[in-house]
């Protein structure tokens, strides 16, 4: 792939599929390589430092690539390893390359979508204990109340194939009465997984009318277009053939069966140990 410099797509697992499906839709011309680390999914109970380590680990196999510029698709690598990585690894390992998340992309524009003043953020029980939202919200919009809940089975209930069936209701419908529950004029709630966009048809059954409901998919594939435009220095090192890669630190055969649920198409993965 010496040839190739492609936007590298990294999650734990499978949901970073539903970013890359937004971005290439947005992009289509430029070259991507997407990997899931499966094998040691999911990351969102996991320590900081194992979350970092793993990451690391991850993003440096990209530059390995060819990647000039890498997109964490996770908002549990995005929350616990992105700034340590940004401010302490790049400059020794490559100034030159770039490494960006989920968070702030949406923290930019939540508050602009909110009427009331209040917004709530459905995540993981890591995303959430990092509070890496209100901290990030809170620069753009101090003023916007935040409210999180954490919904630990939403995720095992997509990868299980199991979000469409009548036992995927009663947790969706415990978590969202348990969020707007804490706050009485949440009128935007954010998914803050990239697996969660799987469920958006059975969450707006359930939503009150008026609460808007936003994945990350199409903000974060809004906000790159963006950024290579301000940043054409990043922008020319991007090659452009319309190529997409996918790889998995699993089996190969799981990944490409799962895959096709989240990326809208059937994919063929290779294998990659790290």
């Amino acid at each position: 792939m010496s040839s190739q410099y492609p936007i590298g797509v990294f999650d734990s697992g499978y949901g970073g599929l539903t970013v890359l499906k937004e971005i290439v839709k947005k992009m289509p011309r430029y070259d991507y390589i997407y990997l899931g680390d499966n094998a040691r999914s999911p990351y969102g109970n996991r320590s900081y430092e194992t979350v970092y380590h793993y990451t690391l680990q991850c993003v440096k196999w990209f530059f390995d690539q060819g990647c000039p510029l890498v997109i964490l698709a996770c908002n549990t690598a995005s929350a616990k390893a992105l700034r340590t990585i940004q401010q302490n690894d790049l400059p020794g390992i490559d100034p030159a390359k770039r490494v960006l998340g989920v968070i702030r992309p949406t923290a930019e524009i939540i508050g602009d979508l909110s009427q009331t003043g209040e917004a709530g953020v459905l995540a993981t029980n890591g995303t959430v204990a990092s509070e890496s939202y209100p901290m990030e919200i809170g620069k753009f919009f101090p003023d916007l109340k935040i409210y999180q809940e954490a919904c630990p089975m939403w995720v095992p209930l997509i990868e299980n194939n199991e979000h469409n069936t009548t036992g995927a209701d009663f947790f969706v419908q415990k978590n969202l009465h348990s969020i707007l529950s804490k706050g009485q004029s949440i009128d935007v709630l954010l998914l803050a997984c990239t697996h969660y966009p799987l469920l958006r048809e059975k969450i707006e059954n359930y939503l009150p009318q008026g609460v808007k409901l936003i994945s990350q998919g199409e903000i974060v594939a809004e906000s790159l277009a963006d950024y290579l435009l301000r940043h054409p220095e990043i922008e020319g090192k991007c090659s452009k053939n319309g190529r997409r890669e996918f790889f998995t630190t699993d089996a190969t055969g799981d990944f490409d069966n799962h895959a096709s649920i989240f990326y809208g198409e059937q994919i063929s993965s290779k294998h990659v140990d790290l």
